[in-house]
């Protein structure tokens, strides 16, 4: 578990705090895994109950990848998008020499 979480650790900066939970279903012979990863500003959540404790972390592992970088590709979308509005608004003086 602490290896397949390492490669999420490695997406993120500053983590505040990483809970884990795995309980066992006996009667439908079920695992489920929930992973919440806490940041300073954003907090990730995943989740998933299979017949196979491996493949339960393996699948909570993607998803959180899969969560962590949208979200940076939208912080990126964002900042991009303020410096083409800010650029919009720059207006150059005529008198100016370059």
């Amino acid at each position: 578990m602490t290896k397949k979480l390492r490669t999420v650790q490695k997406l993120l900066e500053k983590i505040n705090r990483i809970e884990v939970e795995i309980n066992m279903n006996e009667r439908k012979n079920t695992f489920r895994v929930e992973v919440m990863i806490k940041t300073l500003f954003q907090l990730y959540r995943a989740e998933e109950t299979t017949e196979s404790i491996e493949s339960s972390i393996d699948m909570v592992c993607e998803e959180l990848k899969v969560q962590i970088k949208k979200n940076k590709e939208r912080i990126i979308a964002m900042r991009r998008r303020g410096g083409r509005s800010l650029k919009k608004r720059i207006t150059i003086d005529q008198n100016a020499r370059f």
